[in-house]
């Protein structure tokens, strides 16, 4: 049956004016809106507004390379004094130092186990040994390690603190230098008060179109819209053909006959449809981005059956909410894809830096485990211990909730009676 607005109508207008005067109008959507913006406003600048504040025990590595021998009287060389007081520090937990050798941080960089480094070198206790003597040829050094491929947040801040600590370490030492050398000019004295150099470098180089770190939460976001949004489409265009909705654009207006149905039938056929439709939306996705617009990326091929598989998870379980819970399923499923996964994902905002309410969202809530394995394979060689093995064990959990959920919500309420009811003309 089709109608317009040429069909004739012989009834009586209400004039918008007459409802605007009744209160019970006014009160479902002002309630819904007002707390909508609340909770939207508390969830998502929560997670960001304070990182500095929230930040604890990120996690760095701390090299001591250092080769030389314990200064006269000492038991220790420099490099081991320095990276037993970093270490022993306790005015603050901003960092979780790991004492690592050099090829073992640059794993851990590599796996992205770890937001940034610090680097002392070899010479370390020999080159501050010289700055007393005529022969000093150079500064001695300490070098930061930066791991872009965190985030910019995360390693800004992993760099901010490791350079904190070198510059103490340096003063620290520059005390011990200036009291043990008398009669120096101006010149060696401000050299010996902070005698170490500092210098940072990128411990693990990303791609020029990378979006400086942030290309795998973009990529991540993508895959669930995807799902989230085509679940919905294709839950409300079945819903339509089948008759149990009314399909309006602009004037004209659609019904078709009712399809008699159940619900777990129904939810099979929008099930299987997702998985479907879902191969086109990541084949557009994957061609938009790396093939239009260039963005870094490797392993084609993993990169598309990981984005298939987690596309797919988040709209199995958009159609099972969307059983479950009716015609507020799409805000229950906004909830639970979006609205507490942007904060809970630690791909901006390191989980570090986030409250602990956030960080217990993440050990569940899909956006973490999926930009997880997004990071892996764009930015760590699709390596298992980067993430990507737990993101594909979350993925599995994640779709066959979704089937359990769904399956059992629609086959009680089928088991009870519940029947779906098509629109009825005026």
């Amino acid at each position: 049956m089709t109608a317009d607005d040429t069909t004739p109508d012989t009834g009586p207008h209400v004039h918008a004016a007459t409802l605007l005067r009744r209160p019970k109008l006014w009160l479902v959507p002002t309630i819904l809106t007002g707390l909508l913006a609340l909770l939207l406003s508390l969830l998502y600048m929560g997670g960001i507004v304070s990182p500095q504040r929230d930040l604890h025990d990120l996690p760095i590595a701390l090299v001591n390379s250092d080769t030389g021998r314990p200064p006269k009287g000492q038991q220790q060389n420099l490099g081991t004094q320095v990276a037993a007081a970093i270490v022993s520090d306790t005015s603050s937990e901003t960092a979780d130092w790991r004492r690592l050798t050099r090829a073992q941080a640059q794993d851990e960089l590599n796996s992205g186990k770890v937001y940034g480094a610090l680097v002392i070198p070899p010479d370390f206790t020999d080159s501050v040994a010289a700055l007393t003597g005529a022969n000093a040829t150079a500064r001695p050094t300490m070098t930061v390690l930066t791991n872009p491929a965190k985030g910019s947040l995360g390693s800004s801040l992993a760099s901010k603190i490791t350079t904190t600590a070198a510059q103490q370490a340096s003063r620290t030492i520059g005390k011990q230098l200036t009291a043990a050398t008398s009669g120096a000019d101006s010149t060696t004295e401000l050299l010996l008060a902070d005698p170490v150099s500092v210098v940072t470098q990128v411990g693990h180089p990303l791609g020029d179109n990378s979006g400086l770190g942030l290309s795998a939460f973009y990529y991540t976001l993508l895959l669930v819209l995807a799902g989230f949004m085509g679940g919905n489409v294709i839950s409300n265009g079945v819903d339509t053909a089948l008759g149990y909705a009314d399909n309006e654009i602009g004037p004209w207006h659609t019904r078709l006959p009712t399809v008699p149905i159940s619900r777990t039938q129904t939810l099979l056929l929008k099930m299987a449809m997702t998985a479907g439709i879902t191969v086109l939306s990541v084949s557009l996705v994957l061609l938009a981005c790396v093939g239009v617009l260039g963005m870094d990326a490797t392993h084609i091929p993993l990169l598309w059956i990981y984005s298939y598989c987690a596309a797919l998870a988040v709209g199995l379980g958009v159609q099972a909410i969307n059983a479950a819970f009716g015609g507020i399923g799409q805000l229950v499923s906004m909830f639970v894809f979006i609205v507490l996964g942007l904060p809970s994902s630690g791909a901006t905002v390191p989980l570090q830096a986030v409250p602990e309410f956030y960080r217990f969202l993440s050990h569940f809530e899909p956006m973490r485990q999926l930009s997880d394995g997004v990071r892996a394979i764009l930015y760590f060689d699709a390596r298992g211990d980067a993430g990507l093995a737990r993101a594909w064990t979350m993925i599995g959990v994640g779709a066959a909730l979704g089937l359990l959920f769904g399956f059992a919500m629609t086959a009680y309420y089928d088991r009870k009676g519940h029947k779906r009811f098509a629109p009825q003309p005026t």
